[in-house]
């Protein structure tokens, strides 16, 4: 910034000062070749849709995979979006922030800007998983046809990638340098998978799962997936690897599933196994997943506020 826009910013309101941040943070966009993370979210959502796109909604092992994967996806491209875009310019806000910057202002413009990368990253991940063959349910939880899931689907990994976004952008105003950020972003990437649900955990650490965005990606994607009623087919796939099991000399579990299979009942014991297997944290409601996108909203609201606050008092920061 010269000297004449640090005088313009002494006698320019808030609301200027966001909209001149967030041209400069388009252009840094583009000229400092940030740009890549979208060609970064194609590549990595046709990694996933290859990986475990088969079962995705069709099965309920393969939903709970696939959550966690596209969660985890999600969150990947948030950290990645902000992890270093305040502390690799830290000098230079100290400098604009003496000649009149508003740190609302400036945090604002972040959180517009990176509020449109979200957006766009997941409708990438989104069209990539729906021209690699990737099942979508015919109708989702409050709208109907494939395109309102679709709708859904994006709100769900929008506010996913959104709060991972500003959970990076705060580490990023609480740390030294760029080196510091890359340092703690593989820590907290492990944090939130750990505590995604997807693994088991003590009792005791149970209720630390609230606290991550990842518990509530995988929450509302099982839900909008429609977990508790798919069938469930890795118990029945593992007893057919074990055929060879004779059961007293009357038949091998082999030869009884076959005979299953040929009356037409492996459809109903799959099904039956999958009610045996429900989760009521993956409840197919609207109102389960409001209260997932609840949480990540809360989530998002909370990291940008802490973000002022330590923004606020970066001229006492002697580093």
């Amino acid at each position: 910034m010269d000297t004449t826009e640090i005088k313009k910013f002494k006698y320019m309101g808030r609301i200027g000062q966001t909209f001149i941040y967030f041209l400069k943070l388009c252009r840094l966009f583009v000229f400092r070749n940030d740009w890549k993370v979208l060609p970064m979210a194609a590549v990595i959502a046709g990694m996933v849709s290859m990986v475990v796109g088969k079962g995705l909604f069709l099965t309920m092992e393969g939903t709970l995979q696939g959550a966690f994967a596209l969660t985890c996806v999600c969150i990947w491209n948030g950290f990645f979006n902000s992890i270093q875009v305040i502390c690799r310019e830290r000098p230079i806000i100290k400098r604009e922030h003496r000649a009149g910057l508003h740190m609302t202002s400036y945090v604002c413009a972040h959180l517009i800007f990176q509020m449109i990368l979200s957006a766009i990253q997941v409708g990438i991940t989104i069209v990539v998983c729906r021209l690699s063959g990737m099942h979508f349910p015919e109708k989702g939880l409050m709208t109907e046809g494939t395109e309102g899931f679709i709708v859904e689907l994006f709100i769900t990994l929008f506010l996913i990638t959104y709060a991972s976004d500003i959970l990076a952008l705060m580490i990023s105003a609480i740390v030294r340098n760029t080196t510091a950020a890359m340092t703690v972003m593989p820590f907290m990437l492990i944090v939130q998978l750990v505590f995604a649900g997807y693994f088991s955990i003590p009792n005791m650490l149970r209720e630390v799962t609230d606290l991550m965005i990842s518990k509530w990606g995988t929450q509302g994607i099982c839900a909008l997936g429609n977990y508790n009623d798919l069938p469930a087919v890795l118990i029945w796939n593992r007893m057919k690897a074990a055929g060879n099991v004779d059961l007293g000399g009357v038949m091998t579990l082999s030869e009884l599933m076959n005979i299953v299979e040929e009356n037409g009942f492996r459809d109903r014991v799959q099904y039956e196994l999958g009610k045996a297997s429900q989760n009521a944290n993956y409840v197919s409601t609207p109102e389960n997943l409001m209260a997932c996108w609840a949480h990540l909203l809360v989530f998002a609201a909370v990291f940008a506020f802490i973000t002022v606050v330590f923004m606020e008092f970066i001229d006492r920061d002697r580093r």
